[in-house]
């Protein structure tokens, strides 16, 4: 049992409450795993003997060399001419031979460990707690991070072991901050502090590509890891400092505050302390059908996703043939607008919810409508618009922009239809959507071999449109913000249990013990 603590007051006064010093803190949490996940891949270019490397896949094949220089040259005509070249030449060469074939198992290792945590991290954070597993998750991701260096001088085995126990971390972020969000968020409130943190992920990404590059061009690939994991334990000794895992336990908050949280939940101080566990009602999670059209959109937009993230950037250079610099630039600089426009969204829709105007479900159907035809319209503009340039990169920006819909849209629906186990759902959905992650390159990798033109990239990008079509229409017709009966289902059972052994003490063998208040 947690005993309440008595609220003294917010540390930062009544200017910023302390639900939105979670949501700040939580943001910075995600943008550090986010960003130290895709650090390896910015830093690889500066850790690679790309002469080595050419060499050896080039021993012995003289005649794939003349094969290829004849494809090449025909396929020239559905590729863009190149830009004048901005003197940045060729990436320097680092001190590792890696083939190809090992640099994609070094960069996909990370989701064999973020797969498999989600589910066991959401147990943990919803039976104990939400916010020692989110520090231990930035905190393990930190720790690997610093000792990248040395365990991928000793060995690359060392740094499989170190990303898959970064991806192990990773994996129990989501599911930990759904919790927290639960716990903390007024309904009216949920969809932007729920924007707020999961908008980290995107603005760690994209700080990272710029960080990670400049860092990696003027002092080493190293200090990419060094610099990077260094900073981030600031976060670690503010997180348990300023964080607790529910406005009941939490000591820098007003009263006035704590008590507007406990009202618009429905929770009470004197309830709050005695945290119920209900064991998962699995069968009817399984045959939810709210519950299916969030994991369909999740799917569904985690492959737009890593389309926009990753592979976006591939077309950038071998279609338009960006130079590395300006791709870099042109990849990473539309996720701060998204940020903003992701928080703007999440307010407006917040406040016509208070208002009245619309409800959950309108909510967080038109998030997802943004997340879906924003992107998807881009995408069928990038199939014919050829080699306009600015207009590509224009094209690319608004996609990523209307995704962030996302975030106050399917994303936070898990915690309008079961609160109880909010944790346990997203990992679920997360579990499945990051599949994704690990088929998209290979997709791409499979269309584009041989064939790196415009009308290889028409085929990924239409099965792109009809995956974020079949989010958009399943999510409309099926989403729903309603609170689920089974939700409460585990705890009424209990509590009819309970009753009924008191009405007849006779059955009980223990009856003159008293009946415990929960099942844990």
């Amino acid at each position: 049992m947690v005993e309440e603590v008595p609220a003294k007051g917010n540390v930062l006064g009544r200017c910023v409450p302390a639900r939105y010093i979670l949501a700040v803190l939580g943001s910075l949490g995600m943008a550090i795993v986010y960003g130290l996940k895709v650090n390896l891949s910015v830093a690889m270019v500066a850790m690679l003997n790309h002469t080595a490397i050419a060499l050896a896949s080039s021993h012995g094949s003289a005649h794939n060399l003349l094969g290829n220089n004849t494809h090449n040259a025909s396929l020239n005509v559905e590729k863009c001419a190149a830009p004048d070249d901005d003197g940045s030449g060729e990436p320097q060469d680092g001190p590792f031979d890696w083939s190809e074939p090992l640099q994609g198992t070094l960069l996909s290792c990370y989701f064999w460990g973020y797969i498999v945590s989600q589910i066991p991290g959401a147990r943990v954070a919803e039976n104990y707690s939400a916010k020692w597993v989110m520090f231990f998750s930035v905190a393990i991701n930190v720790i690997c991070t610093l000792l990248t260096p040395i365990m991928t001088k000793i060995h690359y085995v060392g740094l499989i072991i170190l990303r898959v126990l970064e991806g192990i971390g990773g994996g129990a972020t989501f599911p930990a901050m759904h919790c927290m969000i639960a716990a903390w968020a007024p309904p009216n409130e949920r969809s932007v502090m729920s924007t707020i943190i999961y908008v980290g992920t995107a603005f760690g990404t994209a700080k990272s590509i710029l960080t990670a590059g400049i860092l990696a061009g003027k002092f080493g690939w190293e200090s990419v890891f060094y610099v990077m994991g260094g900073f981030s334990c600031l976060w670690m000794i503010l997180w348990v400092i300023l964080v607790q895992d529910s406005p009941n336990t939490q000591s820098l908050i007003s009263y006035e505050e704590r008590e507007m949280i406990n009202s618009q939940l429905g929770t009470t101080e004197s309830k709050s302390d005695e945290k119920k566990h209900p064991p998962v009602p699995w069968k009817k999670v399984m045959t939810s059908v709210p519950f299916w059209a969030i994991l369909i959109a999740h799917v569904c937009s985690n492959w737009g996703w890593y389309m926009f993230l990753i592979e976006i950037p591939f077309y950038m250079k071998q279609v338009l043939q960006f130079n590395v610099s300006k791709n870099a630039v042109a990849s990473a600089l539309p996720y701060y607008p998204m940020f903003l426009f992701s928080i703007i969204l999440g307010k407006v829709l917040d406040t016509l919810k208070a208002k009245g105007y619309f409800s959950t479900t309108v909510c967080r159907k038109t998030a997802t409508s943004f997340a879906t035809l924003v992107p998807g319209v881009c995408l069928l503009s990038l199939c014919y618009i050829g080699c306009h340039r600015d207009a590509a990169v224009a094209f690319m920006t608004f996609g990523i922009i209307g995704m962030g819909g996302m975030f106050s849209g399917f994303l936070s629906n898990h915690i309008d239809i079961a609160p109880n186990y909010a944790g346990t759902l997203v990992a679920l959905t997360n579990t499945v959507a990051t599949l994704p992650g690990i088929v998209v390159p290979l997709f791409v990798g499979f269309i584009t071999k041989g064939n790196q033109n415009i009308g290889a990239w028409r085929v990924i990008f239409f099965v792109t449109i009809v995956l974020f079509a079949i989010e958009f229409i399943v999510f409309t017709l099926f989403a729903s913000g309603e609170e689920q009966p089974w939700n409460k289902t585990s705890s009424k059972t209990d509590a009819e249990q309970v009753e009924h052994n008191e009405s007849t003490p006779l059955k009980n063998t223990n009856a003159s013990c008293p009946a415990p208040e929960n099942n844990i």
